[in-house]
């Protein structure tokens, strides 16, 4: 596979810069003062992340060192972005921006013929969602995003299910010691579950009683079919701690609406 390789687009990755949290929040402080330097130590001392990023799209057999040249944009866009104000760690920021700007590259490249009318739209919300993550460090939901760019909720919804990158169910998203997780270990068996409370009038109400995080992973995982561990990636948690929020939250959700 390509992440094998000891050389991407001419770096030597055996030889890669590794800085742990003091350092890079001293080099955040100083390019925060208008230090340049410090601003290329930042980047070049992350691109093990970039690296460890691409590792996810092997299985789309794309060139390892364009994924590796779009993946550094989308770390160069975090680093010139980051608020230092906020209390979150650099690489939890960073990641979903680079996994983003990927995703970008994949989708102007894929196969699937969308309209440009819709294609725009999308990209104007992604722009405009990546501006307020940045901004509040917290998701926009998607009535917000149809009022900030005054188009209908439902116009939004279709645009931004349009440009979603289909993968295999068999894609692994996971690996340790030679165990996979795969797309399919993280589909749910709802055979025997009621969907139908999904459409219920009082679903308003039952969100509105879940705190903020809870909202925010129901609203990604059922509203934006993000998998778990693309939600613990964005928020900065383990795939494990978003499977027990869901569950809890779905179980209030449901009691709420009894």
């Amino acid at each position: 596979m390509f992440y094998n390789k000891v050389e991407i687009c001419g770096v030597n990755t055996s030889e890669l810069a590794l800085l742990d949290d003091d350092e890079k929040k001293g080099l955040l402080d100083r390019i925060k003062a208008g230090d340049e330097g410090a601003r290329r130590d930042l980047i070049c001392g992350n691109l093990r992340l970039v690296l460890s990023i691409i590792k996810r799209f092997s299985a789309r057999k794309e060139n390892a060192d364009d994924l590796f040249q779009v993946g550094c944009l989308g770390l160069v866009k975090a680093v010139d972005n980051f608020n230092t104000e906020l209390d979150v760690k650099f690489s939890t920021y960073a990641v979903p921006m680079i996994i983003g700007e990927i995703r970008r590259y994949l989708r102007d490249n894929t196969a699937l013929r969308i309209s440009r009318s819709i294609r725009d739209l999308a990209y104007r919300a992604l722009k405009a969602r990546e501006e307020i993550q940045a901004n509040r460090d917290c998701e926009p939901t998607i009535d917000e995003l149809a009022s900030i760019l005054d188009v209908k909720k439902e116009a939004l919804s279709e645009a931004m299910e349009a440009v979603i990158e289909p993968i295999s169910i068999y894609e692994p998203v996971y690996s340790d010691g030679g165990d996979s997780l795969y797309v399919i270990d993280q589909l749910a068996d709802v055979s025997s579950v009621d969907d139908s409370w999904l459409e219920n009038i009082a679903l308003r109400d039952a969100l509105g009683t879940l705190c903020e995080r809870e909202r925010s992973i129901i609203t990604m995982r059922y509203y934006r079919n993000k998998t778990q561990t693309e939600i613990a990636s964005e928020l900065g948690i383990s795939q494990a701690q978003v499977s027990r929020l869901e569950k809890a939250a779905l179980a209030k959700m449901k009691k709420c609406m009894v």
